[in-house]
């Protein structure tokens, strides 16, 4: 079996190669993330495996399908980039990483949350120029704040964890509410009015696209803090952009924006860019942005190699697919 690997960085080469020891799989690794562009250097492989900012439409899966290519074997766990039932009618299956570290995107939400209420950026940036004044750097407590989980999979389960190890109290908003204890569910919107701190850990889909938007915003504390790990299409960012300037909403921090494709993962820092709205929301004081590294530990990255190989080993043998997208 020969693997095209898309968008490859040097972390993720390393990782695969150490995973690929124990199955000795044919690994080409190419810097170009999958496109209509890129998708003939597939020529040749059976497994193609893209990442979060590849885009896999029907144009990709066309060119993939007449290349003889076989599986799309996805390394993240999130699927909205790709268009899995096109695939399927192209005889090409899909599988996923569904869950690799829940811990290290639960644990650099809260990361986020306490550099972004103990303003730690603000700190570092002024001691390192000698200024030791605490003018302006008032924090706030967590403990016995509200906070409100949108999503109780795996990762927003190790978030209420954490939660609780700060003394918070945790409501939570899932449609398919799990029996979690200490942990009160309610609908969206009681949430969003109740919680000093939102933070979303749910997949992206067709129904929850802009989940946070202007009337949700409306719904938050003017004092509160929204975080996302998840996926940037969850936030309306021009909504967002607003409700930080109209005072709306205390601050925010984010892993990941919704037209991050071509900006995160890449350096930019001699061209500037060209997103006015992302680029707002970086000078905002109260804002703290990360380039989509929630998942970014050894734990994570190991986990993602060994069960994408596991994935297609899967499919080499014509075994039902453990974590295939249907």
């Amino acid at each position: 079996m020969k693997i095209a690997l898309f968008d490859t960085k040097s972390y993720d080469k390393s990782h695969f190669e150490e995973a690929n020891k124990s199955f000795g799989y044919d690994i080409v690794y190419f810097d170009a993330a999958l496109n209509k562009h890129s998708a003939i250097m597939a020529r040749g492989a059976d497994v193609v495996c893209p990442f979060v900012n590849c885009t896999v439409d029907k144009d990709v899966i066309d060119i993939l399908a007449e290349e003889g290519v076989k599986l799309i074997a996805l390394r993240s766990a999130g699927f909205n980039n790709t268009d899995y039932r096109y695939a399927l009618e192209k005889g090409i299956k899909v599988v996923r990483v569904p869950a690799y570290s829940p811990h290290a995107v639960a644990e650099h939400s809260f990361a986020l949350l306490l550099a972004l209420v103990r303003k730690l950026t603000h700190a570092y940036v002024r001691t390192r120029e000698f200024n030791f004044s605490l003018s302006g750097l008032v924090g706030m407590d967590l403990y016995g704040k509200t906070m409100g989980i949108v999503g109780t999979g795996k990762i927003g389960r190790s978030a209420i964890d954490i939660a609780k190890g700060f003394g918070m109290k945790v409501l939570a908003y899932d449609p398919y509410p799990a029996k979690i204890e200490g942990v009160e569910y309610t609908d969206l919107s009681t949430l969003l009015k109740s919680s000093d701190i939102v933070s979303l850990y749910c997949p992206l889909t067709n129904d929850n696209r802009h989940l946070i938007n202007g009337k949700t915003l409306d719904d938050m504390k003017d004092t509160a803090y929204i975080i996302n790990t998840s996926r940037g299409g969850l936030i309306d960012s021009e909504a967002l952009l607003e409700a930080l300037k109209a005072r709306k909403i205390g601050g925010a921090a984010l892993d990941v924006y919704e037209e991050e494709a071509g900006i995160f993962y890449t350096d930019q820092s001699d061209e500037g860019i060209a997103d006015d709205t992302l680029a707002r929301l970086i000078s905002m004081p109260n804002v703290i942005i990360t380039s989509h590294q929630g998942y970014l530990t050894k734990e994570a990255l190991m986990a993602i190699s060994e069960t994408t190989l596991s994935n297609v080993k899967e499919f080499e043998e014509n075994k039902p697919l453990t974590n295939q997208v249907k």
